[in-house]
């Protein structure tokens, strides 16, 4: 292993272990992208509602905003115009918005014409990516453009952009373009030139996370049709496994990364876990375990304790062995009709906010469906992940973004 490899991978896991040490969510599904919040501390009894801190409405959008100290990053859509707007965390003011031209979002989904990949914020910059496929890098201070890059214009998967880009290690990561013509691309923070890509599967839905492999880091992630890692270092594809949607089915749920195991799911073809292994050079991907009958659509689902729950491509509520791919239990009563749902592990509970905008709080329990509450915190139809920071939830509704607090 050579010396600049373990430096990179060293500057790497330091990194993770300064972001969950706060109680920041700086990006999509969270510090560490796996849907976990940090800092939270679950009541020991749950009021029969949370308080109203303030509500902004801010536009039109899916995309789960970013919350970095006491500035919280809305990405939204505001009639031709997509809007990055600061937001100071205590009381809903604005410090900061930049406006850029929107593309017309046409087709089944001009039902969502706002941004739907969330935003990211590391290292004093916002980066966002907008429905047609714009990736924008702003000051966080101040809202200035740093860049902007478009390497594939008018080209974007067939319901525009979904995919949430990272900030790793002084490079804006996203997967930019559509089926055929796309590629995974790393550009510098402070630059925008174009530090590497890799070009042989453009994107579906899915959001790319970071894995480390011995000492080697990698980037995991489901493309238009595998599953992959691939090299932070030089770009260079590490293991593929086919993974190709099938019928109405997309790539949109995100890989779930424990140890050396890497989880993922797809509509109609089960969740599968698989084991990463390094052979010399070279890396080989083992599966471990497949359940055909329980997978996800949108919903990514969230590791604890040896289970992962989820909501399935059906709306169910279910938990599996992480370790065999057996069902813990599943509920068969729907809970989120289009499986959008997301799932948030917040140590003590697991909160799922399906389209309804209603709260479940659950208690991660293997056994059987044990659920705390439900509290209403906004009006159909929720897409965006609740922010669980301290004793504050905020979520991103349609066109508003509200702050709750526990008492």
């Amino acid at each position: 292993m050579s010396r600049h490899r373990l430096v990179v991978a060293l500057a790497l896991i330091a990194m993770l272990v300064s972001v969950a040490a706060a109680q920041d969510w700086p990006q999509w599904r969270g510090p560490n992208r796996d849907g976990k919040a940090v800092g939270f501390t679950a009541p020991e009894t749950w009021p029969a509602a949370l308080t109203q801190q303030w509500r902004v409405v801010v536009g039109a959008g899916d995309a789960t905003p970013a919350l970095v100290g006491d500035r919280l990053y809305v990405f939204s859509r505001q009639g031709d115009e997509e809007v990055t707007t600061c937001l100071n965390v205590a009381d809903g003011s604005q410090a900061w918005q930049d406006k850029v031209a929107a593309a017309a979002v046409t087709g089944a989904a001009s039902r969502h014409p706002g941004p739907r990949s969330s935003v990211a914020v590391a290292e004093g910059k916002v980066v966002t990516l907008g429905v047609a496929g714009v990736l924008s890098c702003l000051d966080a201070a101040t809202g200035a453009v740093v860049w902007r890059k478009d390497p594939f214009p008018g080209v974007v998967p067939k319901f525009f952009t979904a995919s949430s880009p990272l900030i790793l290690q002084g490079a804006a990561v996203a997967h930019l373009g559509g089926p055929g013509n796309g590629a995974l691309i790393a550009y510098d923070l402070v630059t925008g030139e174009e530090k590497g890509r890799w070009a042989a599967e453009g994107p579906d839905y899915a959001s790319p996370v970071l894995m480390m492999v011995g000492e080697t880091p990698m980037l995991v992630t489901l493309t238009e049709k595998s599953a992959v890692g691939i090299s932070v270092a030089d770009g260079k594809l590490l293991w593929q496994i086919p993974f190709v949607p099938q019928g109405r089915a997309y790539n949109a749920s995100t890989p779930i990364v424990d140890g050396d195991t890497v989880y993922f799911t797809g509509s109609l073809r089960g969740t599968h876990a698989v084991k990463i292994e390094q052979e010399g050079e070279e890396f080989k991907a083992t599966e471990l375990w497949a359940n055909a009958d329980v997978s996800c659509q949108y919903s990514s689902p969230v590791l604890h304790e040896g289970f992962l729950y989820g909501i399935s491509d059906r709306g169910y509520l279910f938990c599996l062995n992480a370790a065999t791919g057996q069902p813990a239990w599943v509920d068969t009563t729907v809970s989120d009709k289009g499986g959008y749902g997301p799932m948030v592990n917040a140590g003590g509970v697991l909160m799922a906010l399906p389209t309804t905008g209603d709260l479940i709080v659950l208690k991660p329990d293997s056994a059987a469906l044990t659920v705390i509450t439900r509290l209403k915190l906004a009006d159909p139809a929720v897409y965006a992940y609740p922010i669980v920071a301290g004793n504050r939830i905020i979520v991103k509704d349609q066109d508003a973004v509200t702050s709750w607090v526990l008492p």
